[in-house]
């Protein structure tokens, strides 16, 4: 997730250099001023070299979150192996002839090839660090990082013969990596074309859909949010031909993601057609149901606590629906009902992926990845009336108290335990425990610990966006009620020695915090 929160950030500096040098929104004066103008310009050169150099970004990512120990050695050996994989591709092309000319359009065309299927076959290749490969975006710096992440931790503290054992431990990945990693380059190049032509297919697919298509994507995106698996499917339209292919420059941008910030850097030189058909997957659909229907939500279940608990249920969902209105980050309120009720799951499901058919149909275009206030003023009214902003604003006001009333009806009626309502087994000793937890910091940092079944039974402490990830000795150990008393919204078990604890936005420094004590 570290590339994500990084190109989110850009995004939005990008987003405000590009308002702030459309005369449409900010005058032809304001725009003439030659000294300011260079300035902004600098920004959006920066913020674009970092989408584009993403693939590496993902390969070193993937390494450090799924690195067991030595972090910086492995992150240090997944550059070496992006570099190597590709080199590897770059080797195998050009044994099988296919240069930078004898890929480009004109070439293909002059074989006697169609331009459609010429331009969509040239797409498939580009330049990544300098080097003609496959343009494999994202998914080839996701299985570079798997491929160094697995040879770290199998080889870190391998002992070689003492002559030469000044090359074994660490230093022993790189070497490994440079090795093996041209091999993998190698054979993917055999391979990528036939999974280039499944990706293109399903991207066909959900293109001929439609409509319908935007709903079953964000339909899924939503049940696929207890598992986690949901980043998998953004990253897929983000940065795949799912979710859109175009040429800018010459060169082939492919991904919904891409194409936007693409549009921020290039501007005047992607229709808008194009720009609208990629942020149909992008933050225009999370809008409605982020800024106002998750916080709608959370004031049902609120007036649906018993009257003891309102003051612990307000402070939770308080804090849950300000990140879901400011950074679309909106974990913390769903791990509040999805697990004790089903129909509400579905139901907000079902609502996800209707907000984003909606945009879809009414013509907005609005991008970036989050879905908070901060995305609808950059990106929407900064952008000016081509991104027709007000439609998530209607949307979302028609929504909210279709939520508030829906979530009251269910909560009330199926009697859902929602925070404020569980049926508590010793009331006094948990609200004692928030007590003592709520206190002060290190008594907060403790009781985790002591949920998560003592120090001992703690192997490894990691966090993503909103979840304190934890490895175990023994699962039967944990205790779900001492860790509910520290602020946790959800609990989530995917196998014996792995568990999720929900805590929302403030999630890394509860890991650090608990990375210290265990230290």
């Amino acid at each position: 997730m570290m590339p994500i929160s990084v190109i989110a950030a850009a995004g939005i500096f990008l987003g405000l250099a590009a308002a702030m040098q459309n005369p449409a929104i900010m005058g032809e004066a304001f725009v003439g001023l030659k000294s300011l103008q260079l300035v902004l310009g600098f920004i959006r050169n920066v913020a674009g070299s970092l989408f584009g150099n993403l693939p590496l970004f993902f390969a070193i990512a993937a390494a450090i979150g799924m690195a067991k120990d030595e972090k910086p050695t492995a992150a240090f050996a997944a550059v070496i192996g992006f570099i190597s994989m590709h080199v590897g591709i770059n080797y195998s092309l050009i044994a099988q002839g296919l240069t930078p000319e004898t890929t480009s359009v004109a070439y293909l065309v002059a074989q006697g090839m169609d331009e459609t299927a010429a331009r969509m076959y040239s797409a498939e290749f580009g330049y990544t660090l300098g080097i003609f490969t496959y343009h494999m975006s994202v998914l080839g710096g996701v299985i570079a990082g798997l491929t160094t992440v697995y040879l770290h931790n199998r080889f870190h503290k391998i002992v070689l013969p003492t002559a030469i054992n000044f090359f074994g431990g660490r230093r022993f990945v790189p070497i490994i990596t440079v090795v093996v990693l041209p091999i993998i380059g190698v054979l993917l190049s055999m391979i990528w074309p036939a999974i280039g032509a499944a990706i293109v297919k399903v991207g066909q697919l959900i293109g001929e859909a439609g409509v319908m298509g935007t709903w079953l994507y964000a339909f899924a995106e939503r049940l696929l949010i207890p598992t986690g698996l949901h980043h998998i499917l953004n990253e897929t339209v983000r940065f795949t031909p799912i979710g859109g292919v175009t040429t800018i420059d010459g060169e082939s941008v492919v991904g919904a993601l891409n194409i936007f910030n693409s549009a921020l850097t290039h501007p005047g030189q992607v229709a808008d057609s194009v720009v609208r058909e990629a942020t149909r997957f992008l933050a225009q659909g999370k809008i409605p149901t982020m800024m106002f229907s998750m916080p709608a939500a959370a004031l049902a279940m609120y007036h649906c606590a018993r009257p003891e608990h309102k003051e612990r249920v307000k402070a939770l969902m308080i804090a849950g629906a300000l990140a879901s209105f400011v950074t679309g980050i909106t974990e913390p309120l769903e791990f509040s009902f999805i697990f004790v009720s089903p129909i509400l799951f579905v139901f907000h499901a079902i609502m996800s992926g209707l907000s984003f058919a909606l945009m879809q149909v009414f013509g907005v275009m609005i991008g970036n990845v989050q879905g908070g206030v901060i995305d609808l003023l950059v990106f929407g009214v900064l952008g000016g009336s081509a991104t027709a902003w007000w439609y998530p604003v209607i949307v979302g006001l028609i929504f909210a108290p279709i939520y508030y009333f829906t979530f009251r009806f269910v909560i009330n009626y199926l009697k859902v335990q929602t925070p404020g309502r569980e049926v508590d087994t010793d009331t006094e000793t948990s609200e004692s425990l928030i007590s003592s937890a709520h206190g002060k910091k290190e008594g907060v940092t403790a009781q985790i610990i002591e949920g998560l079944g003592g120090h001992q039974n703690i192997q490894l402490v990691d966090c993503c966006f909103t979840r304190l990830r934890v490895k175990l000795k023994d699962m039967s150990l944990v205790n779900d009620s001492v860790l509910k008393t520290t602020g946790a919204n959800g609990i989530i078990k995917p196998d014996e020695q792995n568990i999720q604890v929900v805590y929302g936005p403030q999630v890394e420094k509860i890991a650090n915090d608990v990375r210290v004590a265990l230290a």
